[in-house]
């Protein structure tokens, strides 16, 4: 005798087998997860690929045969009607529309049927003035607009341009550009392409998003560190950027995080055996402002000299504010000359018996310890307080900030 036998329905809760403890996942919430955020490099990609296959798409256009133009002739099986126009009527022996190989020549031939007459074509449209009976008018083919392009020995480079605008560094130019973020008069933009002076330039929403992500930073630089790339052993001031530097009164708000060390480049060079303040910066934009051709910033330091004199000049002991010769001053503010270049004027005082407050408005190699042994003065400290705006204030040696979004260099 069979025995029927029930399986008891397991109402437990599914377990996790993935998870070494066995507890249960939990769901997500919402519709789904969100997409991540596009990237510099994963936008240059994509606008590589939307290239490529718009280069495949223009080859196929191209390479296609180019209709006819015209009016189509008349089919030789027709017949004139009453206005001596071919109508596009078959003669009696023609083979009649649908495939079909009956033929007839002792009657009409006979008339397809509906659905033959479906899969032979629509049905011809009234002839215009002038057209063949039953031939609707062939439209001419479309021709694709072609973008005039400047010659290369015209105009100025696109990235040039926006850096004359003031929207970006010529080198965030040239990454939005290969970007696909940058369009000149509703075309996408091509990197090294020239453009005139009244072109509409359009930057998208993208791009103005990673600029807003961009950081300056103030940084107190110690002696012994130079400003740029490593050299003689020496180790760049940008080693010193570091969550446990950043100064404990730092009031812009801003949250450290690893990816505000990557790109940051000096804006303004720095002696290995100075001190004071120093930028730091990822905006191109800051970096023209500082250190381009028409830049016009501030920048004053606290100079600590002692008279040498010149060529042998008798020296006594003495303040080097009293030592000074008031003519050699007033040179030191104005009519130096350095590498054959005539120098801006400055602004040159003395903060006390001993040091200069000195303001200039360039930056040369070495500047200031040059303008004084011209003068007979040696630089035996040397301590950037101010750039523009923004002064170093209560900053610690070693320590760093952020720029704040309210705080401007001009």
């Amino acid at each position: 005798m069979a025995t029927l036998t029930l399986k008891k329905k397991n109402n437990s809760k599914p377990v996790d087998k993935a998870r070494p403890d066995g507890e249960r996942r939990a769901p997500l919430r919402g519709k789904g997860v969100s997409r991540p955020r596009q990237t510099l490099e994963q936008a240059q990609a994509e606008r590589q690929e939307r290239q490529a296959e718009f280069e495949q798409r223009r080859a196929r256009e191209d390479a296609r045969p180019a209709a006819p133009r015209g009016r189509p002739e008349p089919r030789p099986d027709a017949r004139p009607g009453p206005r001596g126009d071919a109508r596009a009527e078959p003669r009696r022996d023609a083979r009649p529309a649908g495939g079909s190989s009956f033929r007839r020549e002792d009657g009409p031939a006979p008339e397809p049927r509906r659905d033959q007459r479906r899969a032979s074509g629509p049905r011809p449209s009234y002839p215009t003035q002038g057209e063949p009976y039953g031939q609707a008018p062939r439209p001419a083919p479309r021709q694709r607009a072609e973008h005039r392009e400047m010659p290369s020995d015209e105009g100025e480079r696109l990235s040039k341009r926006m850096s004359e605008l003031g929207m970006a560094s010529r080198r965030e130019a040239d990454e939005w550009i290969a970007a696909g973020w940058v369009r000149v008069d509703g075309k996408m933009a091509v990197l090294g392409q020239r453009v005139g002076p009244d072109v509409r330039i359009e930057v998208d929403q993208r791009a103005h998003k990673e600029q807003a992500k961009q950081v300056t930073i103030l940084l107190h630089k110690p002696i012994g560190y130079v400003s740029g790339q490593a050299e003689d052993g020496y180790e760049p001031a940008s080693v010193l950027v570091r969550s446990n530097t950043q100064w404990a009164d730092d009031a812009s708000g801003i949250k450290y995080h690893i990816g505000h060390t990557r790109g940051l480049a000096p804006a303004g060079r720095l002696d290995i055996d100075s001190t004071g303040l120093l930028v730091l910066t990822q905006d191109g934009r800051v970096a023209k402002v500082l250190i381009g051709e028409d830049s016009d910033v501030e920048k004053e330091y606290l100079v600590r000299v002692e008279f040498v004199g010149l060529n042998g000049e008798p020296v006594g002991p003495g303040r080097a504010s009293e030592q000074m010769p008031p003519e050699r001053m007033a040179l030191l503010a104005h009519g130096l000359e350095l590498d054959g270049v005539k120098l801006k004027p400055a602004k040159v005082s003395w903060a006390n018996e001993d040091q200069l407050r000195v303001v200039l408005r360039e930056g040369r190699k070495r500047q200031i310890r040059r303008m004084c042994e011209l003068v007979g003065l040696k630089v035996v400290g040397l301590k950037r307080v101010r750039i523009g705006r923004i002064n170093l204030g209560h900053l610690p040696v070693g320590q760093w900030r952020f720029l704040a979004p309210w705080e401007r260099f001009d």
